[in-house]
């Protein structure tokens, strides 16, 4: 019978050199595969952690100094200031005019630029002769810079020599300032639905992503092609209309189409924007550059950053049951 001294004996007994030697060669190769993992994950992803660090956190942290200063971006002599800049521009009219014409020109303009997209995303979908042309032609206009967008606009609807009024003269209406109140509200308006291509392609993909199968169960059953779409093809989009809205609010209220139609589109030039496109980001361009007010235009970009975040959770807070997806987001892997 074995004893209790002979089984502590044998687990004291010291392994084989092999044995050991084997085991220490075959943890040697895991170890040094992860770390090399890890290396090559902090290689490839170094530039953009890089770009980040120096080109996004680097100037907010700097822009949130600022905003406790009064620093005119020239003169020496500035002092800080602490909550100051942030009570004036709570209690500054032109503050709240400007944010609330960015709140009603985004409320205004991410729905059409998003029906425009999906309309022509399902016409683009459909099976038509040359229909890769026309998906090319209709998204060159999202590949245009902002700033080349913003002259051709300029030039386009200017009083005297715009091809806009060329075209009411030949039906005997007199020229219109289109870029001036109170008309400038509606060029603004389609700049954003000249670049619609750019949610038509992301539209596509999803629409493309929906099965074949429901369309035709439904078609089978009855449904029509409205209710069809209504009943299957929104909900299933749904996940991208929640994307397209939430990139649509970001990209209306940080905007500087105005400035680019604006007489003088220059930086200088921003007091020059007609009242009815005087967003907040106008606001912010005039404290910079037309006034040098850089500790207080800093604290209106910091606002505007609080309001943005706000802003997306209120979207995803109240879109949370209207938004349906394949795969439930929360599982967990």
């Amino acid at each position: 019978m074995t004893t209790t001294g002979q089984i502590a004996a044998v687990a004291e007994r010291p392994e084989p050199a092999g044995t050991a030697g084997a085991s220490r060669a075959a943890d040697r190769p895991r170890t040094s595969m992860t770390a090399r993992r890890h290396r090559a994950f902090y290689m490839f992803t170094s530039p953009w952690i890089i770009g980040f660090l120096l080109l996004t956190v680097l100037p907010m942290a700097y822009a949130l100094w600022l905003s406790f200063t009064t620093f005119d971006g020239l003169s020496p002599h500035w002092r800080f200031v602490g909550l100051d800049n942030y009570r004036e521009l709570l209690s500054d009219p032109a503050t709240w005019d400007s944010l609330g014409r960015a709140g009603l020109f985004a409320a205004t303009s991410v729905p059409l630029s998003i029906i425009a997209g999906l309309a022509l995303a399902v016409l683009v979908n459909r099976p038509l002769k040359a229909r890769g042309l026309f998906r090319t032609l209709l998204y060159l206009p999202a590949v245009v810079p902002p700033v080349g967008a913003g002259l051709a606009f300029k030039q386009l609807f200017d009083q005297n020599s715009g091809a806009a009024n060329g075209v009411l003269n030949l039906f005997g209406i007199d020229a219109l300032g289109w870029l001036a109140d109170p008309y400038a509200r509606y060029v603004l308006l389609m700049t954003v639905l000249w670049t619609a291509g750019n949610i038509m392609i992301i539209s596509l993909a999803g629409l493309q992503d929906v099965p074949r199968e429901l369309h035709e169960a439904a078609r089978v059953d009855g449904a029509s092609a409205w209710r069809t779409f209504r009943s299957i093809t929104v909900p299933l989009l749904s996940p991208v209309l929640l994307f397209q809205t939430v990139t649509g609010v970001i990209a209306s209220v940080q905007t500087i189409m105005p400035l680019l139609l604006a007489p003088d589109g220059t930086t200088a030039g921003v007091t020059l924007v007609p009242q009815s496109n005087y967003l907040y980001m106008m606001h912010v361009f005039a404290q910079y550059f037309a006034i040098g007010r850089y500790g207080y235009a800093s604290a209106l970009l910091w606002v505007l950053f609080v309001l943005i975040l706000v802003a997306t959770g209120l979207i995803f807070r109240f879109t949370s049951g209207a938004v349906f997806y394949n795969v439930d987001p929360e599982a967990k892997k």
